[in-house]
Order: C-alpha cells, then structure tokens, then sequence
C-alpha cells in the first residue's frame, strides 16, 4: 500500500481520533452510535498511523467490538439490549421531564423508534461466532506469551 501524503495523514489522524471521541460521547448519549464512530477511525487509523491503529484494535473496551464487527458485521446481544436500554431510558426521561412541546415530544419517539430499528437490523452474535471468537483471543494470547517470552530469553535476536 502506497504510503499517504503528510496532508492526507494529518487529515485521516485528525479524522480518527475526531471519531474517537464522538464514539466515546455516543456512549453516554444515545443519539450518536458509538460502534460506527470507532470503526470510522479504525478505518482512518489503519490508513495513516499503526500506532493508533493498533491501540484502537487492542483497546480494553472497545478493540474487541471492532474486531468482532470487522469479522462478522454483528455486535453481542448483551450490547444490544445495553444500547436499547439506555436509548429508551434517556429519550423517554428528556421526552418526559425535558420536553413540553407534542410535537417535540412526537419526535423523539420516532428518533428512538429508528434507532432501535437499526441496532435490532445488526446481526448478532452467535454461539459459534462467539466461540470462533474465543478461540482466535486464545491463539493471539499465545502468540503474544510465545513472542514476550523469546524477548526475554533472546533479547540479541
């Protein structure tokens, strides 16, 4: 892969970590999808920098999340009922507590109502996936344990 211009770098950085934190927000608002926006900036990562590509792709929260959906374009059902959750409960307390107007009220109902539609139409995970999942964690963890351990052991080669 031709490396890319130091322009278009600093734009796929600036973009990446631009959805960095708009995935992070979309964690705690409901309106933002939060898996899109991370591997938006997987994607923008892997183009310009590896170091980030590889934090994000190793991240504790959210590296497995992108790889499972790279792999197989479906999310864990405990994180769909999670999102769901939380976009009822925040939306139905702002329509409740925040929001006088019908109308106001009427659409976000229908936000909420779309939402839900999209992350039920995202396959989810299933026991096999899950556990093809499990088993290529478990070569990985091996590989990395055989890696750290010929560090230690032949530091010269």
């Amino acid at each position: 892969m031709k490396k890319p211009s130091k322009l278009k770098r600093i734009l796929l950085i600036s973009g990446g970590i631009a959805c960095v934190v708009l995935g992070t927000l979309g964690i705690f608002l409901p309106v933002l999808p939060t898996t899109v926006f991370f591997l938006l900036a997987a994607a923008a990562f892997a183009r310009s920098s590896d170091r980030l590509y590889n934090w994000i792709m190793n991240h504790p929260l959210v590296g497995r999340l992108i790889r499972n959906y790279r792999l197989y374009h479906a999310v864990p059902l405990q994180t769909k009922v999670v999102s769901i959750s939380f976009l009822w409960l925040t939306i139905g307390s702002s329509a409740i507590f925040a929001v006088e107007s019908w109308w106001l009220r009427g659409l976000l109902v229908c936000v909420a109502i779309g939402v839900t539609w999209h992350i039920l139409s995202i396959k989810t995970l299933t026991p096999e996936m899950l556990a093809d999942i499990a088993r290529r964690d478990a070569e990985d963890t091996e590989k990395k344990a055989a890696l750290t351990n010929r560090e230690l052991f032949e530091p010269n080669k």
